[in-house]
């Protein structure tokens, strides 16, 4: 079993697998206080150091006890609405300069292996760094192959590996023993075989099943969706669109929009408890009358299991829906950070 450390780790999603393919992540950093609760409670033993990074304390901190505990292994999912096209792509965005502080902590502590996870606009995007604009994969580059390491990075899909989730990632595998290869790709898992087994359920009713209940909806929504049928939006619908004063409302055509059964999820947003954000209703099932069910975001149980969650996965009960869902939209899906490190360079 190997040592490592996580940073940015929100509340462990990525490593809820890694101890059965070997990596025992004994240290973690988070920044906000009420994640940081949330990933002890789910494991207890790990050391989470809350707190921002930049800090020199907080840093210094950092460093001390991944050598303390013989680490050397390094997650990092640093923080990428700066970049992301879900985002406002702002260059000046603070949160992007958080991949310095990942090339420090790494230049001091030099880890075997390491993953960096973040949005595929990272391979494209510059920031500053001295005052002067340069594209973050050179800054990595320049950064890290001096130092001995193997570089190997793409764009990969979560749904290629064990997740029922289309999430385009940019993946950096970084190892000083040899090149760390991507692993093989996986058959798609769909939306059916992942939750189409759970029954049926409309707006604000609850199954006798922990954690599958649904959320209120206004009315309007409701009706627009109850006339959508699976895989469309109802800015498609002849009368029961989105509108305002008898006028249609002027939206992208992602959103008020249903999933498709036979297919993997599309990617599972912070904003997934909103009828009117991207990609977000239930498939549902048509009715007799012509309407479909389901006419609802998805579940909590149905969100855990589109992220490649378990059932009954140890998150604290006391957290609002609310935050439990930007925490899961938020989530490296596990499934996919295990496959890696199937294929991750070993000492002999």
């Amino acid at each position: 079993m190997i040592n490592g450390i996580s940073l940015f780790a929100n509340v462990g999603i990525a490593e809820t697998y890694f101890k059965e393919n070997g990596i025992n992540i004994v240290v973690a950093n988070e920044l906000l206080v009420e994640r940081c609760r949330i990933y002890k409670h789910i494991y207890p033993s790990c050391d989470i150091i809350c707190g921002d990074i930049s800090e020199n304390t907080i840093f210094n901190k950092l460093v001390e006890l991944y050598n303390l505990n013989e680490c050397d292994f390094l997650i990092a999912t640093p923080p990428c609405q700066g970049m992301s096209q879900a985002g406002k792509m702002d260059p000046d965005d603070p949160r992007n300069s958080l991949i310095i502080h990942t090339i420090e902590f790494i230049k001091k502590t030099q880890p075997s292996n390491i993953i960096i996870e973040n949005v595929p606009q990272i391979l494209k995007f510059s920031i500053k760094i001295n005052d002067v604009e340069k594209k973050i994969l050179d800054y990595i580059v320049e950064e890290l192959e001096p130092l001995g390491y193997n570089i190997n990075y793409d764009v990969l899909n979560a749904a290629d590996y064990n997740t029922p989730q289309n999430r385009k990632r940019a993946i950096f595998l970084i190892s000083k023993i040899s090149k760390w290869e991507f692993p093989e790709k996986q058959p798609e898992i769909t939306v059916r075989e992942a939750i189409g087994n759970l029954p049926s359920l409309e707006s604000g009713e609850v199954s006798n099943i922990p954690r599958h209940y649904a959320k209120n909806h206004a009315k309007r929504h409701i009706v627009w969706m109850k006339y959508t049928p699976t895989g469309k939006t109802a800015f498609d619908n002849e009368i029961y669109y989105p509108q305002k004063d008898g006028r249609k409302i002027k939206g992208y055509r992602t959103t008020y929009k249903r999933m498709e059964w036979d297919k993997p999820a599309p990617t599972i947003t912070m904003c997934n408890g909103s009828i009117s954000s991207q990609n977000n209703v239930h498939p549902g099932y048509k009715l007799n009358d012509g309407t479909y069910s389901d006419a609802r975001v998805l579940s909590i149980l149905e969100l855990l299991r589109l992220t490649g969650l378990p059932d009954d996965w140890n998150y604290p009960e006391n957290i609002s829906d609310n935050l439990l869902r930007k925490i899961i939209g938020e989530g490296f899906p596990p499934h996919f950070a295990a496959s890696l490190l199937k294929t991750m360079p070993i000492t002999n």
